[in-house]
């Protein structure tokens, strides 16, 4: 279906999630700190939760560190070549496949997430309403989701570009990136080179269609899903964080 492929099919492949970690890592992004930030906006409500769902983990990049901040983990996980990554990296962690719009593990968790913009693949009002229903199903009466929202329509940076290099272990890989806004979406292409002794240097791009959704759009949906909701403007990826509390 055109909307799973544009929600994972067409984007984080197996030569993205090659250097994924190794990149966002490399360039400074601190999953460390981000998931210290969720912990502490969950436990002010939840000071007990032990028991937590990071929905779209990726490679496990914030999965692996709210393993030391919570007692059970679990992840969800719709591009394939990402959920394995994951699993290999976190051998002790059960990494479901699944679309954050359309999924049912039979329990329930005290603390949802969705981190790093990715709730931003949604490609309308209505899809979004659908994944924090879907949230809001597997939490407890009480339990809180925690979402790191992709860029407002009203903060939105057009024409954007970005540029890094890193090398680690022998691997250099380069990415540059052109953000474009079209409509009530971000258009992202992201240029790789990956170069390795005795392999040679390979090129690809993966193209980001993100939805430009306001402020007043996420906190909206939040509450029609069930939830109290507070934006807490102040956190490490820079986007801020929603916190909803199912009431």
């Amino acid at each position: 279906m055109a909307d799973e492929q544009r929600a994972g099919e067409t984007m984080y492949g197996a030569d993205l999630a090659r250097v994924y970690d190794l990149v966002h890592r490399e360039r400074g992004k601190d999953y460390r700190a981000e998931t210290e930030a969720v912990a502490a906006a969950a436990r002010r409500s939840r000071p007990g939760a032990g028991r937590l769902l990071d929905v779209a983990c990726g490679t496990g990049g914030h999965l692996r560190h709210f393993a030391d901040l919570f007692a059970h983990v679990e992840g969800v996980e719709l591009s394939a070549p990402m959920a394995e990554a994951a699993r290999a990296a976190l051998p002790g962690v059960t990494v479901h496949a699944g679309d954050m719009r359309d999924f049912r593990l039979g329990t329930t968790f005290d603390v949802v997430t969705c981190m790093f913009g990715s709730v931003g693949y949604m490609t309308s009002v209505a899809e979004l309403g659908r994944a924090l229903r879907m949230f809001a199903r597997h939490l407890e009466p009480g339990g809180m989701a925690v979402v790191d929202p992709w860029w407002f329509y009203e903060t939105f940076a057009d024409g954007h570009v970005s540029a890094d290099i890193v090398t680690v272990d022998g691997v250099t890989v380069s990415r540059v990136s052109h953000s474009a806004r079209r409509g009530r979406t971000s258009h992202m292409d992201v240029h790789f080179v990956v170069a390795e002794p005795g392999v040679g240097a390979q090129h690809f791009v993966d193209t980001h269609i993100i939805s430009l959704f306001s402020r007043s759009e996420y906190e909206q949906a939040f509450r029609e899903a069930g939830f109290a909701v507070e934006y807490l403007p102040e956190a490490p990826s820079g986007r801020g964080l929603f916190v909803g509390v199912r009431v």
